[in-house]
Parts: structure tokens; C-alpha cells; sequence
């Protein structure tokens, strides 16, 4: 086998740089814990510092607002090398999202964040045929009058990752996404303590539990791995069966 060619059945991602937005959070941190644990190079950007010092060598942090087009582009001049960008920084405000002032900060986050970072870092991801992983919701296949423009927000980012796919293929980067589904969060402690919201949840979702973020880790890892390298343009929930009953 050719020396420079891509082992279809690797799941090794040691040596990777790797970018990921909302990297402090729940989901984030998990995230970057499972990449540094396997070898690679992790950048945790986020828009206040981790509670705790970052305790793994791999890792470091950097501020980043993601609704800052030049805030971006100054990471991106900043950074030589990206293997994989996951944008996970994100935020709901249940009740509120109504006000068009609250719709539009929110929307701004989880979908104009995801085009500013995608625009910034193509010239990366395509000198190292990289991919992108962005992170949707089970609010990206129905609504939720509670949090009317996260639901909206991650419907689009269904959508953009499918165009981002079919514009970037030219430059050989891959872009799928994550639809987590009810994960013990600290966004989502809102919903857990809500008795009724809970047990609407808890009636529908097969695996009765809501989960931890490291169970959405070994799907990022795959998507940032060769073996998944046919593997373009789609959404893929990991959420205990909830989308299937």
C-alpha cells in the first residue's frame, strides 16, 4: 500500500489538530479529553476560561467568541495546522427565544458562528483534507416552542452541513455533524428538573436516561478518523433511540 495513502479501517487520530468551539462545556470538554487521549492536538476555545486549569499536555485554551468575525480570523491567522474544527459552542434560553433580540443572539452562536469558523479555517482543513463536525439537536428534526430559535438555529445546521459537504468536497474536507440527544448538560439541567418536560422525555426515549457527554465522544472521534472517510454530508444522532420511536 502506498505509504501516503488512507487506511479506510483506522480509527487513529494521534497527531491531529484539532479546534473546538465551546470547548469548556459539558460536551466540549469531553470532546477535547477523548481527542488528547488519543494522540492529538487540541485547542479549547471557548468565550470565558475553563473553571480549572487544562490538566492534559495536549490541550490549550483560547478565548473565542464565536459571534466575532474578527476574533475568528485572528485564531485562524494565529494557527498553522487544523485537522478538525467541531464547533460545539452553543446556548438556549428557554421561554425567552420569542423576543427577536434573544432569536437573533442565539441563532448568531449556532449557525453565523458555524459559517464565520467554517469560512476561516477552509484554507487549514484543505492543506490537510480535514473535516468539519459540526453539533446539531433533536431539535434539528422537529420544533420546541420553549426554545424556538435553538430548534430553528440547529434545523439550519442540518442543512448547512449538507451544502458545506457538497461546497468543500472540491478542497477534500468532509463535513458531518452530531445530534446529540438528551444529554446531562448544563443547559439541559433545566429540562431534567422540569417533572413534566422530564417525563415527556423519559416516556418516548428508549434507553431511560439522560447521558453523559463522553458517550458522543467516540462518534467525533470516528468522523475525525479515516475510517470514516466515505462518510460525507450527514447528521447522525446519537440519542439512545429517541429519533427512532
Amino acid at each position: 500500500m502506498d505509504s501516503n495513502a488512507v487506511d479506510p479501517l483506522s480509527f487513529d487520530v494521534s497527531g491531529k489538530h484539532v479546534l473546538i468551539t465551546g470547548g469548556t462545556g459539558g460536551i466540549g470538554m469531553a470532546f477535547a479529553q477523548a481527542f488528547a487521549d488519543r494522540g492529538s492536538h487540541v485547542v479549547v476555545s471557548d468565550i470565558k476560561p475553563p473553571a480549572e486549569p487544562l490538566r492534559h499536555e495536549r490541550m490549550r485554551f483560547e478565548m473565542l467568541d464565536v459571534r466575532d468575525e474578527a476574533a475568528v480570523n485572528a485564531l485562524a491567522a494565529k494557527m498553522e495546522k487544523l485537522d478538525v474544527l467541531i464547533h460545539c459552542a452553543g446556548t438556549l434560553v428557554p421561554f425567552k427565544e420569542h423576543q427577536p433580540g434573544v432569536f437573533e443572539k442565539i441563532v448568531d452562536i449556532h449557525l453565523f458562528g458555524n459559517v464565520r469558523l467554517a469560512a476561516a479555517f477552509r484554507p487549514h482543513l484543505k492543506e490537510r483534507r480535514g473535516c468539519i463536525i459540526n453539533i446539531g439537536s433533536m431539535y434539528s428534526y422537529f420544533g420546541n416552542g420553549r426554545v424556538p430559535a435553538y430548534a430553528a438555529a440547529k434545523t439550519a445546521v442540518m442543512s448547512l452541513t449538507k451544502s458545506l459537504a457538497i461546497a468543500y468536497a472540491e478542497d477534500g474536507i468532509r463535513v458531518n455533524a452530531i445530534a446529540p440527544g438528551w444529554i446531562d448538560t448544563e443547559i439541559s439541567k433545566g429540562g431534567q428538573n422540569d417533572e413534566a418536560f422530564n417525563a415527556t422525555v423519559m416516556a418516548r426515549l428508549p434507553s431511560k436516561r439522560w447521558s453523559p457527554p463522553v458517550e458522543l465522544a467516540g462518534t467525533a472521534l470516528f468522523l475525525a478518523s479515516a475510517a470514516s472517510s466515505l462518510v460525507n454530508g450527514v447528521m447522525i444522532p446519537v440519542d439512545g433511540g429517541y429519533v427512532a420511536s
